[in-house]
């Protein structure tokens, strides 16, 4: 059992994103005042900012960690058309938990792009140290770092053009080297007419490109978020979409002589759960290591949790204030109707949640 517990960012303006590392004992976050704060999870069980650096000349929009096999590495991007590449530096000095004096060093600058980045995320470890960014101009841009002991030489390895403003990305977080590498772009482009908002790509080793597979045609709402699940040994991959509602859909893999001609992947595309409790629009999504609960946060500024029961149906599991309190009053909803015959098992009065801590600041939004 946690005691609740204040943090106090002190950020000047909204905070855009906030990312935990590998263990989740680390987390960092970034904002409109154009800096980025790295907190550690102390021995107290209490967060600590142990750094606090001006990342960029605009607001940065997203930050996310590496994996630790290549250190303690963040990369971020902003409203100044550029991405960075950030790696923590320690010294021999003792400093707050112990670790010694550290601070963080901009090892490269990516200014590839012409308009807003929007977002970035690192790829599967196993595919080596990759980065996506996605920008407002409809470019997504896949570096590589061919050193991973020198984190200032990146390579800009492919340049893939979306009709459509990105907005957000995800890789597909297969741990398996017979799985294609896949990326989901969202697109908030509010113009409905232009069609599907989400993409899904794949990289063809044969041509050596990134190649759209799918638009999601029952998609035309701005996407605010995107994000795969974990794969435990699905034959499907699962993708969470953050819109004005929050989409659940299922992409199976379907091999026939076309596909297997074309050396590509053919995706069936089967959307499993639709849920309006935000009842405004939904801001993130975000899934447990094993893929089976998904945490999603709106402008109703609550986080809500779904989770996939034994007939496979999703459901509310659980309601969060930003407070951190419960919401107990609200009826529970499935996202698809029950098979007659078939009862839904009691929800569990034995799961609690406890506030970890929150951000202080007034002018803060800390549901987005």
């Amino acid at each position: 059992m946690f005691e609740a517990q204040e943090i106090n960012a002190e950020h000047k303006d909204l905070i855009h994103d906030v990312a935990y590392d590998y263990y989740g004992d680390r987390m960092a976050t970034c904002s409109s005042d154009q800096y980025v704060k790295v907190w550690d999870h102390n021995k107290d069980g209490k967060w600590t900012e142990t750094s606090s650096f001006k990342a960029h000349s605009g607001s940065v929009w997203k930050v996310t960690w590496a994996h630790p096999e290549f250190g303690q590495v963040l990369a971020t991007c902003s409203f100044d058309r550029t991405a960075a590449v950030w790696e923590e530096i320690v010294g021999d000095t003792p400093g707050p938990g112990e670790r010694g004096t550290r601070h963080w060093v901009r090892r490269t600058n990516l200014v590839d792009s012409r308009t807003s980045v929007t977002d970035i995320k690192f790829g599967p470890k196993i595919q080596g140290l990759q980065l996506a960014t996605c920008s407002a101009e409809g470019i997504i841009r896949i570096y590589e770092a061919p050193d991973v002991m020198n984190l200032s030489q990146w390579t800009l390895q492919h340049e893939v053009q979306c009709k459509l403003a990105c907005s957000c990305l995800s890789w597909n977080p297969s741990l398996s080297k017979m799985q294609p590498q896949m990326l989901a772009v969202g697109s908030d482009d509010a113009n409905p007419a232009n069609g599907g908002k989400v993409f899904i790509y794949e990289y063809s080793e044969n041509t050596r490109r990134w190649t759209k597979l799918e638009t999601i045609s029952s998609i035309t709402e701005p996407v605010n978020d995107i994000s795969f699940a974990p794969n435990l040994g699905r034959s499907f991959h699962l993708l969470a979409v953050a819109t004005k509602d929050v989409r659940i859909l299922h992409l199976t893999p379907v091999e026939d002589v076309q596909s297997i001609q074309s050396g590509l992947t053919k995706l069936e595309v089967e959307s499993v759960a639709q849920f309006e409790d935000h009842n405004s629009t939904v801001w993130r999504v975000c899934w447990n290591i094993t893929g089976t609960i998904l945490a999603t946060s709106g402008d109703d500024g609550c986080v809500r949790m779904f989770k996939m029961n034994y007939i496979k149906s999703w459901k509310p599991v659980a309601v969060l204030k930003g407070d951190g309190s419960h919401v107990t009053s609200e009826p529970q909803k499935t996202a698809q109707a029950i098979p007659s015959g078939l009862q839904m098992p009691p929800l569990s009065q034995t799961a609690r949640y406890f506030k970890l801590g929150s951000i202080s600041q007034p002018r803060d939004v800390p549901w987005h």
